[in-house]
């Protein structure tokens, strides 16, 4: 007889405040990106900053991810995997009210906090869903990569408000956040009753090691790595492409937040309907064959359909981000190869990602348009599929 998981075991108040806390953590692991790129105006014209360095407000925290996901089993063999996430909420919440200060150390120093605490969590919430709801990895994923996206959707949609309509100013709509990061905290805090200690044995370099040999979890790594290119690419950049096509800033935050809203449905449905198939290849070519339709629609020079656009750009991302996740879950047969796993994608993937923004704002910078920056998208996505195709075939890591 199997035995049972830490879910089961639990009573239905447990059970409650779990999924809580993991509902309220995935909502709080996206506002502090999601919030920039439609104030990206507002804080070029305050600071002066140049296209390049601005892309670092998001290529910062990408850099962290990178490096963070390879150490994050130093942090959960000492403070446990509750414990490692009381932690990273802590620092969320300190970066996110650091940026209030209205000094660039600041604004980049938040950023650096923030991208560590986002680093950790981003690595052991699918080690969660794998522990806890090993018979639910579908739906669970579902949920949280949902509302990743919803977290992202409402922080697009109203940070241009809150900077201007309510007179917040930038500082503070980037800083609000704070609070329910800090509420997310408070609910989590009694899962620090049961600190999950890892007995792994085997270290995690070696792990990783092992890991490098396989071909499989390299394509996992490279299609996490190439969806988040593509994804905080459209998060910082998008509303400038749309201003520049005739939209208002505040429209253009509100498109942002479409986008973002239809990538929730993508996180939502993709995942769940992934888990029913052996084998997830055709839903690759569904969502990679969206996306480059929208990026044929952005590259119109007018505001030509655009609601259109944007939001199957998000769905496309959105479920592919979703997509990514599960593969993790599906192509690992424990939870500690699955954080393993896990890290390495993140790590990998996030390095790689980190490119996106800064090059992205460079070609712009450099060419005066966003024709060639749009074209750069168009080979990330062909790469996307290759290695999609590759993660989605139905084998398991060892």
């Amino acid at each position: 007889m199997a035995a049972s998981s830490p879910y089961e075991q639990n009573s239905t108040g447990q059970n409650i405040l779990l999924i809580s806390g993991i509902v309220l953590i995935s909502l709080n692991l996206r506002p502090a990106l999601a919030s920039v790129g439609p104030l990206i105006g507002a804080i070029r014209e305050t600071t002066g900053l140049s296209n390049t360095m601005l892309g670092l407000l998001t290529t910062l925290p990408l850099l962290a991810f990178g490096v963070l996901s390879t150490l994050t089993p130093l942090f959960t063999r000492r403070l446990g995997i509750e414990g490692t996430i009381a932690g990273a909420l802590g620092l969320l919440t300190g970066g996110l009210f650091l940026r209030v200060i209205p000094t660039h150390a600041a604004l980049f120093g938040g950023t650096l906090l923030i991208g560590i605490a986002i680093a950790l969590g981003n690595v052991l919430l699918p080690s969660i869903v794998k522990r806890d709801f090993p018979n639910h990895s579908g739906i669970m994923t579902s949920v949280y990569a949902g509302m990743l996206g919803l977290g992202a959707a409402v922080a697009a949609g109203v940070s241009v408000p809150l900077a201007f309509d309510f007179n917040w100013g930038w500082h503070w709509s980037l800083g609000a956040w704070g609070v329910p990061s800090a509420i997310a905290l408070i609910v989590w805090l009694p899962q620090l009753k049961k600190l999950t200690l890892s007995r792994h044995e085997k270290s995690f370099l070696a792990a990783l090691k092992d890991l490098g040999h396989s071909k499989r979890a390299w394509q996992v790594a490279f299609f996490m790595g190439l969806q988040s290119l593509a994804f905080y690419v459209i998060l910082a950049w998008l509303p400038e492409i749309l201003q520049d096509r005739g939209l208002t800033a505040n429209a253009a935050g509100w498109m942002l937040s479409l986008s973002q809203g239809m990538g929730v449905l993508g996180s939502l449905v993709l995942p769940y309907w992934a888990e029913k198939r052996t084998d997830q290849r055709p839903l690759v070519w569904m969502l990679l064959v969206l996306e480059i339709v929208s990026l044929a629609g952005l590259l119109y020079p007018e505001a030509f359909l655009v609601g259109l656009w944007v939001s199957l750009i998000g769905f496309s991302l959105g479920g592919s981000f979703g997509l990514a996740l599960l593969f993790i879950v599906l192509r690992t047969s424990d939870s500690e190869t699955a954080t393993e796993l896990s890290g390495m994608a993140q790590s990998v993937g996030y390095l790689l990602a980190a490119i996106g923004p800064t090059l992205f704002g460079a070609l712009h910078d450099l060419s005066g348009a966003w024709f060639i920056p749009l074209l750069f998208l168009f080979v990330v996505a062909i790469l996307k599929l290759i290695s999609g195709l590759g993660a989605g075939k139905p084998e398991t890591i060892d």
